[in-house]
């Protein structure tokens, strides 16, 4: 009623200042009869009234549709419609509404085939990657090592990559399960042993054996691995300790790492889990993509957990995940 109020606003106006420079007209003439004068007022109020509710009857379902936004297009096809106003509107709609749901297919497809292309790659890029680990397994040489530690980086960059594109499709990626997170983190630990001995830096899990969290082991792997990969990079040389304990606060349990490094800058601080933000750091450390919190942030989402993030420049950071109990 209101958006058909403000639609013929300026009928009525010109209406009643057309009755009132008709009236001026003949009162300047010298015409003095005020009951007539207010009967033809009363009369073409009344006539334009009669023409609005007449035009509010035939348009009234165009005018609520589109003062409330229609979630489903079903709402305002099966919408009867007398006014050529009305269906002229529908019919456009329709137009627009097919047109859009092409252009969403279209954008759906290639989507679809980019992420197969890039989980494809993804997975050939693999089997090199590992003929060359058992190529260099048993060598000690430092040129060895060297092309092991290239290979490493090679797999850490090539999982984001697949975790990535397994991001838009994460209903279909997921499975929430009883998860031992002492034996996780350890296991996260020995996928990046060698990434500690070479930065010189040593994890601590002191997470109790006994505690079990609701999750999906795949994609909390992955997560916590992130983590691990930015602590030990921001902790390089330190000879410190990257430390992964649990504690119960309130009705839910909370994973902390925290690492003694580097640290981050209190304007990057709010910024960080956007994605390819990379800050001050970032501009040191040229590894630095600006993904790994921004995945963190996504999978916690998904997966119903909270994060929060602690860091003093100089001192260290604290990145927690917070699983909600039951």
């Amino acid at each position: 009623m209101r958006l058909f109020i403000r639609d013929h606003l300026s009928l009525i106006i010109f209406n009643s200042i057309q009755l009132f420079m008709i009236l001026s007209i003949y009162w300047l003439d010298g015409y003095r009869n005020h009951l007539t004068a207010l009967y033809s007022i009363f009369f073409g109020m009344f006539l334009l009234t009669i023409y609005l509710f007449f035009r509010y009857l035939t348009n009234r379902s165009i005018y609520r549709r589109l003062s409330s936004p229609f979630h489903n297009w079903d709402e305002f096809v099966l919408t009867r419609n007398w006014s050529p106003l009305a269906k002229a509107i529908q019919r456009l709609l329709r137009t627009q509404y097919r047109f859009y749901q092409e252009q969403i297919r279209q954008y759906e497809s290639k989507q679809e085939q980019h992420i197969t292309f890039i989980n494809q790659w993804v997975h050939q890029m693999k089997t090199p990657l590992s003929v060359i680990h058992l190529t260099l397994k048993g060598k000690i040489d430092p040129i060895f090592e060297s092309i092991r530690e290239e290979t490493d980086r090679m797999e850490k960059g090539l999982e984001t990559i697949l975790y990535t594109s397994r991001l838009d499709v994460f209903e279909q990626d997921f499975h929430v399960e009883q998860v031992p997170l002492h034996s996780l983190i350890s296991s996260v630990i020995h996928d990046n042993k060698r990434s500690f001995i070479r930065n010189d830096v040593y994890p601590n899990n002191s997470i109790d054996e006994s505690i079990v969290v609701e999750s999906d082991a795949k994609w909390l792997s992955f997560m916590i691995g992130q983590i691990t990969i930015n602590a030990i990079r921001y902790s390089a040389g330190t000879g410190e300790k990257i430390e992964f304990s649990s504690y119960r606060r309130g009705k839910n349990l909370v994973l902390e790492v925290r690492d003694y490094g580097i640290g981050i800058p209190i304007r990057d601080q709010k910024r960080v889990f956007d994605p390819y933000f990379t800050g001050e750091n970032g501009r040191k450390y040229r590894e630095s993509t600006g993904m790994g919190l921004y995945l963190v942030k996504e999978v916690c989402t998904k997966l119903h957990h909270g994060v929060e993030l602690e860091s003093i420049a100089g001192e260290g950071t604290m990145v927690r995940i917070i699983f909600h109990l039951l």
